[in-house]
Formats: C-alpha cells, structure tokens, sequence
C-alpha cells in the first residue's frame, strides 16, 4: 500500500539498559490487599454507570484473533469500532457534537488481516481516529527465530497498523537473562521507528511470580515501549487488579527516574463494564485521571462492548422513563450524564 500516508508518531525513547531498575521485593498479600480494597470503591449507578461504560469503550481495543477470521469479519468489527451505536440512539440525552467522539481507541487483529481493516476505516473516515494494532512476533508464544518476528512487524507496518502489539521472549524473563530481553525489545522498538505505537504484552500468566512482572514491565519500559500489556488472552490467568498494580508501581517508578510516560493496558478477562469500572477505578487512584485516555490507558478486548452496549441502552431507557414519569425537559440524571459526558471530550 505504498500510496498510503506515512505519518511520524510521538514515541518513547530507548533508553540504556540500567539493572538498578530491576532491584524489587513484592509481598504478593499486600498488592492483593490493595487492589481488592481499591476495587470495593468501584460502584456507580444511573447517570455515571452510562458514563463509565461509554469512556471505558473509548479506550478499548476492539479486537479480534482467531484462527476463522475473514475480511467480512473484519469489516464488520471495524464497522462496530467506528459507529458502535447509531446517531439518533443518543439525540434525547447527550451533545450531538459528543456523537462523532463516541468509538473505540483502535482495532487489533493478525499482521495478516491489517489491510482488511484498514480499507474498512478508511471507508468510514475513520482512520484518524480509531487506530490499527496488529499482534506480532509470533503470537501468542514468541517461540519463533528474532528475524522471522522482526519481519512481521515491518509487515503489518506496511499494510497500515499504526500501533504494534508484541510479546516477550517468555524463556528469557524465567531464566532471568533480562539484557538478552532488552536487546531483542529495542530491536522490536527500532523496526516500529515513529510509525508505530510498541505495545509489549508481558504474558503475565507466564512469568511466575509477581517480581518477574515488574522486572519484565521495567525491561520493556527501558527498551522504549510506550504500552505495557498484561497478557494475550491465551494464557490460563490473564489480566488481574493485583498484577494490573504491580505493573502500575513498575509505570510510577519508571517516569520517577527516568520522567518517561508509559502506558498500560489490560488484556485478557476485561468482559463486563463492571470489570473496566474497577480496571479504571485503579488507574485513577494510583495514576490519575489524565491516565484515563487512550494515549495512555487502554483494554484489550474482544467481548466488553456486548456488555457496554447492554449497560448503555439499558440506562438510557431508564432515564427515558424516569423522563417520561416526571414530565420534565430534561431529568436531573440526564443532565448528569450530560456534563460527564461532555467532560469525556477534554484532553
């Protein structure tokens, strides 16, 4: 597709491999302490559970990898990434200006089905809006030769993803070779140059302990990733508040010594807008609010919109007749979810 636009993206730097950032003793009790009482303050009703589901879905990665994936099943997912609902659903409660913001962050797919979703966003005028991620090297396991990976990223590159999404050399991080790591993660970083977002999915469930998680994160952060991952959605455990938190200290200890911004994104697990409440709960109290936007914070996931959709016109028909039984303009839940709404648009 060499007609297509090449644009210079703001990425992270590669910085020098520095084993003092590995140093790290993690009571696993403690972390779950704190992300389970984090979690219980994750409850929200009416007016800001529409709220919440519709910032959760803006951050979500609409995605799709399977082995039975077709150009028709792309088109149809980049379809529901852009124009999840349609444009009058919201024309009695929300800023008709809102409408156009409502849609996921990106879609992800296989290197091999980038160019079926690119031609699809470009249809619908989309494609400065909602990125293309491709997973590469050698999803989900890695266990493929460094250039046959290295190759796949500039593949997917070619076709028109603008965010790559890689996976670790799991062996490396459970033999503790954590420089050979971050030699082959500033190779990954250097073929995506600016042309691409480096998302490395650090395959929590396969790491072994919580300490391999952080050192992992903190190699990949060096490297110059500009997203940490939890895991594929392959493994047998996925994302999980107390490794989401590990990862989190990881992120905080790294822009503290190094004043790099790192991203994060769970993947694997995130299916209801209950489960994104408590993801995005946890980000706001140990990152902040201006973590909760996409260039920043992300989930990866294949099923969360179904529940969103569920969430969203279920509370919208309930402020509808809660509209209808006071007989008023605009109900006082409606005009909340209004303004937060409108706040979901400010940078």
């Amino acid at each position: 597709m060499s007609s297509m636009d090449v644009k210079e993206l703001e990425v992270n730097k590669t910085l020098p491999y520095d084993p003092s950032l590995l140093k790290v003793n993690i009571s696993l009790r403690q972390v779950e302490e704190i992300a389970l009482t984090v979690s219980q303050r994750c409850h929200v009703t009416g007016a800001n559970e529409i709220a919440w589901a519709l910032r959760a879905l803006m951050l979500t990665d609409l995605t799709t990898l399977a082995g039975d994936d077709t150009a028709a099943n792309v088109r149809r997912l980049c379809l529901r990434a852009c124009y999840p609902f349609e444009p009058q659903f919201f024309d009695k409660f929300f800023d008709r200006a809102l409408i156009p913001e409502i849609h996921t962050a990106a879609v992800c797919v296989y290197p091999a089905r980038v160019k079926d979703a690119y031609l699809a966003i470009q249809q619908y005028d989309k494609l400065d809006k909602v990125a293309i991620a491709a997973v590469a090297t050698g999803f989900p396991t890695g266990q493929y030769g460094l250039q046959t990976r290295l190759q796949e990223i500039s593949h997917a590159i070619l076709a028109g993803a603008t965010e790559i999404d890689i996976v670790i050399n799991r062996q490396l991080a459970l033999v503790g070779d954590w420089e050979a790591m971050y030699n082959e993660v500033v190779l990954m970083r250097s073929a995506c140059g600016q042309r691409a977002h480096l998302k490395t999915i650090l395959a929590i469930g396969e790491l072994g302990t919580m300490d391999n998680v952080y050192k992992a994160a903190m190699v990949c952060m060096m490297a110059g990733a500009d997203f940490i991952k939890t895991s594929t959605g392959k493994e047998t455990v996925n994302a999980t508040l107390p490794v989401g938190l590990v990862m989190i200290f990881a992120i905080q200890e790294f822009k503290r010594r190094t004043c790099q911004i790192v991203g994060l994104k769970p993947a694997g697990g995130v299916k209801t807008v209950r489960d994104a409440i408590a993801w995005m709960t946890l980000v706001n109290e140990t990152l902040g609010i201006r973590w909760l936007r996409p260039e920043r914070f992300r989930f990866g996931a294949s099923g969360l919109l179904d529940d969103i959709e569920r969430v969203v016109r279920q509370g919208v028909k309930k402020l509808e007749e809660e509209e209808a039984q006071k007989n008023v303009p605009v109900s006082r839940e409606a005009a909340a979810a209004e303004t937060f709404c409108k706040e979901l648009r400010k940078k």
